[in-house]
């Protein structure tokens, strides 16, 4: 998908920065690690994902004329105006491919630039990696809760913040292992399966209930699935068998449910079903359902098909945000850390090392992987350049989602409890810790006097 990716696509105090670092002639190499200090309470793991639109918006990255005449309005002068003209980035990225599983401080991404390219992006892939992790991870609980048990739809465009939005949260579900999505647009842009059934309003235009589903299954009987809770849900799932024996749908259509008790209903409406000899109408529920009212229909046996996941999934309701950071830790070939209370750094640039069992080391990029460990993150541009042509939009998120089913079996029982998740803790290399105590020694004596 193509993002709006231009220079202005940041906070002032990057340009304020970048401004100085230019006039200073400061072009030596920076690298920033971007990773996630803390996993919300309810999440045992994350779904790293935002990279391609991430990669995307760099090699994209540029001051048009507009940009640079409004940053002069905002009393930028012309030294800063014409270095901000000549901006590109021209970096490289370290990146973790998407529909990985991630944990906290994992660096999702590392950038080494020169130290204004680097600092410029910040806001653009705190934003794009951010929002997009929480999203595939809100959508990956929603399948383990389903459990193969139910398909799962994602449905939530209507009501995602903005356009882009709910895009992604298409696109990220199926992802995760969702079987489609309403949204016709991502639908198109990714290859996705297109779903729906109709609206309350479509039935309400008809003199009768019995004649909505009849006008509907005439005029498109390959997509005919009954909402039957606009009036009386039990005399709407009557008149739904009318209809679907009437016009002989038996193998093709379905029931929807989306408001009032749907365990008691979906089970009311199979018997119904089954009784009227249709064994193969399917059963949809919706209605502001999350991963914990999936969860509970599969334990108990709800005989429910399949279930759109729409608001709480498309907001992420529970868990909205991360705490993510992208974080300066090297300049000029010397490793720097942070040492706030609290808010402490790793210094240099780094690599994950993962064994089976999703057993993470996090250490020196350029340390050998322990014994039967493989690198997560991947070398994924150079000079501002994409290493690998991006693949089809289809392609791209095939291989996405093959890396998240290859990981899903890796994690520990404990980390996908839904409601008290135990996150696996990575660890720090002995190289790390050495380089991590020598830095922290000599900012401190630096800056505070020998101890």
């Amino acid at each position: 998908m193509t993002r709006v990716a231009g220079a202005l696509i940041t906070d002032l105090y990057e340009l304020n920065m970048a401004a100085s670092f230019l006039r200073r002639s400061m072009n030596e190499l920076a690298t920033f690690s971007l990773f996630v200090r803390h996993l919300p309470a309810n999440r045992g793991f994350l779904v790293a994902a935002g990279v391609e639109s991430a990669l995307e918006g760099l090699e994209q990255y540029r001051f048009d004329d507009d940009d640079l005449e409004y940053l002069g309005e905002l009393g930028f002068d012309d030294a800063a105006l014409q270095a901000f003209a000549r901006l590109r980035f021209t970096g490289e990225v370290w990146a973790v491919p998407e529909g990985r599983i991630l944990l906290a401080n994992e660096p999702l991404l590392e950038v080494t630039a020169p130290i204004a390219e680097a600092q410029l992006v910040e806001t653009f892939l705190l934003n794009q990696m951010t929002f997009q992790t929480v999203l595939a991870t809100k959508a990956a609980r929603c399948r383990l809760a389903a459990d193969g048990k139910m398909d799962l739809v994602e449905f939530g465009f209507r009501r995602t913040q903005g356009i882009e939005a709910g895009i992604a949260a298409a696109r990220l579900s199926v992802m995760v292992g969702f079987a489609g999505t309403s949204n016709v647009k991502a639908a198109r842009l990714y290859g996705l399966q297109p779903m729906g059934t109709m609206a309350h309003s479509y039935i309400e235009a008809f003199p009768s209930e019995r004649e909505a589903f009849r006008a509907f299954a005439q005029d498109l009987p390959t997509l005919t699935t009954f909402l039957v809770d606009t009036y009386d849900t039990i005399v709407g799932v009557e008149h739904a068998i009318d209809v679907i024996h009437e016009l002989r749908l038996e193998e093709t259509a379905g029931v929807r449910l989306d408001s009032g008790d749907l365990d008691a209903l979906a089970c009311r409406t199979r018997q119904m079903l089954d009784d009227a000899g249709l064994p193969h109408v399917r059963i949809f529920v919706s209605g502001g359902l999350d991963e914990h009212d999936v969860a509970r229909m599969v334990t108990a046996g709800v005989p429910a098909d399949a279930a759109g996941i729409g608001t709480r999934l498309g907001v992420s309701a529970d868990a909205p945000y991360l705490d993510t950071a992208y974080k300066l830790v090297a300049y000029d070939n010397h490793p720097v850390a942070k040492l706030s209370t609290g808010k402490a750094t790793l210094p240099g640039a780094k690599q994950v090392f993962r064994s089976p069992g999703i057993t993470d080391i996090i250490g020196i990029r350029t340390e050998g992987p322990p014994s039967g460990a493989a690198p997560l993150l991947e070398r994924a541009m150079v000079d501002g350049r994409r290493l690998h042509r991006p693949e089809s939009a289809v392609a791209t998120l095939s291989r996405a989602k093959a890396r998240f089913e290859r990981d899903l079996v890796e994690i520990p029982p404990t980390a996908l409890d839904l409601r008290h998740p135990e996150a696996p803790v990575p660890s720090i290399s002995p190289s790390l810790r050495l380089l991590t105590d020598r830095v922290q020694e000599e900012l401190w004596q630096r800056e505070q006097g020998p101890r």
